[in-house]
């Protein structure tokens, strides 16, 4: 019997745990979409904010059901606009000036990798 009992217990905690920290991460995912919301003025963040202080759950699950939707839109702006920036500083720092394609080319030309038509076609792309 005693075992059966530690056993229960251990449930028991796992479970509490893995309700507690869902919860936190529900939470921090509220004030997280608190601070982004541009919607809201700053009375209505920090009204929200007190009844998260003084009614957590309840406040966390009433604000999930009346602003779930805006939610994942907003999240997915935030997505759209960091992949948008990642983007355009890949292409800014993979880009090749035309004065760098033609060191190179110039380069290949004196070790004789390629000819000098060669060099001519590269170096006319360069400056297209």
């Amino acid at each position: 019997m005693d075992f059966f009992s530690s056993l229960w217990s251990v449930f028991w905690s796992t479970l509490v745990i893995f309700a507690f920290i869902a919860y936190l991460m529900a939470l921090f995912t509220v004030i997280g979409d608190l601070f982004r919301d541009r919607s809201l003025n700053g009375w209505a963040k920090a009204l929200w904010l007190v009844f998260l202080f003084f009614v957590p759950f309840l406040t966390v699950l009433v604000y999930l059901i009346a602003r779930g939707a805006g939610m994942t839109e907003r999240q997915l702006a935030q997505v759209e606009r960091a992949k948008t920036e990642t983007d355009a500083y890949i292409r800014s720092v993979s880009e090749i000036s035309p004065a760098q394609s033609i060191k190179e080319a110039k380069a290949l030309l004196d070790e004789g990798t390629i000819t000098v038509e060669e060099y001519e076609r590269l170096k006319a792309k360069a400056l297209a």
